[in-house]
């Protein structure tokens, strides 16, 4: 991957912490030469991505509310002011109320399902919109994150897998619309990988053994193994891929 997107910059979206999927593809990203820049929402996600952003010689961090579209508005007006292009978006963002993540989906509530869908599926589109003016003349890539639960059942998934149901059926649309100008929309779809949603599992050794044991790689993923399909996809090497939810999940898509 070394040099791969040297000369392309760059927006990361919903970097919570060290472990999580979007910061090993930034990670990742930068390492194979890539400018990046960062959203966060608050001050304590800020205070949290400094430290990272400064690891990646990154200062751009832009505070936005994927809800509010004049938060939006004035992110990539700042994004546009620094870069007058860019090579990639990495969309990372995703929410749901956790107490209707246990029980039955049929209990889902109409605020709770209209909430996570607009930040899961929505906020993809808007920032589609936002994005597409700095990349119609030099194409690009848009990147997010959906998982398997959008088609099939996991336990204590509920309205996030109809949320990234919705996700992916955007990713394909906004392939469509965005394709002739040269701009490709991918989704990535992990296994069990070791951030913090999967805690409970890779902190009982017992269960991470158990569940590893099904996989065909026989272990759990690292945010790192994720993230080089990501960079692949943002690189020149992806430059005919679009569309398409990608799984990476150590061949466990066999078995579940």
């Amino acid at each position: 991957m070394i040099n791969q997107l040297t000369g392309k910059r760059g927006l990361i979206m919903g970097v919570a912490n060290e472990r999580s999927i979007a910061w090993g593809i930034a990670k990742a990203m930068h390492e194979a030469g890539a400018e990046l820049a960062f959203t966060y929402q608050g001050d304590a996600f800020g205070k949290r991505l400094e430290p990272l952003a400064a690891s990646v010689d990154s200062d751009f961090m832009l505070d936005v509310d994927v809800t509010d579209d004049a938060s939006l508005d004035a992110a990539f007006a700042a994004l546009a002011d620094k870069w007058p292009t860019i090579d990639f978006v990495v969309h990372a963002i995703a929410f749901s109320d956790k107490s209707e993540l246990t029980g039955r989906f049929l209990d889902t509530s109409r605020s709770n399902f209209k909430n996570s869908l607009d930040i899961s599926a929505y906020s993809f589109i808007d920032v589609a919109r936002r994005a597409h003016p700095l990349m119609k003349d030099n194409g690009g890539t848009l990147l997010t994150l959906t998982y398997q639960g959008s088609n099939r059942v996991v336990p204590n998934y509920n309205v996030m897998g109809v949320a990234k149901a919705a996700l992916e059926a955007a990713t394909r649309y906004l392939a469509n619309d965005l394709g002739p100008d040269g701009i490709r929309v991918n989704a990535i779809c992990p296994g069990l990988i070791k951030t913090d949603f999967a805690r409970a599992l890779w902190d009982d050794p017992e269960k991470e053994r158990k569940i590893s044991a099904q996989i065909p790689l026989r272990r759990l993923g690292d945010p790192e193994d994720f993230a080089g399909i990501a960079t692949f996809l943002g690189s020149d090497a992806g430059r005919y891929v679009t569309g398409q939810a990608l799984t990476v999940d150590g061949g466990s898509v066999m078995w579940t």
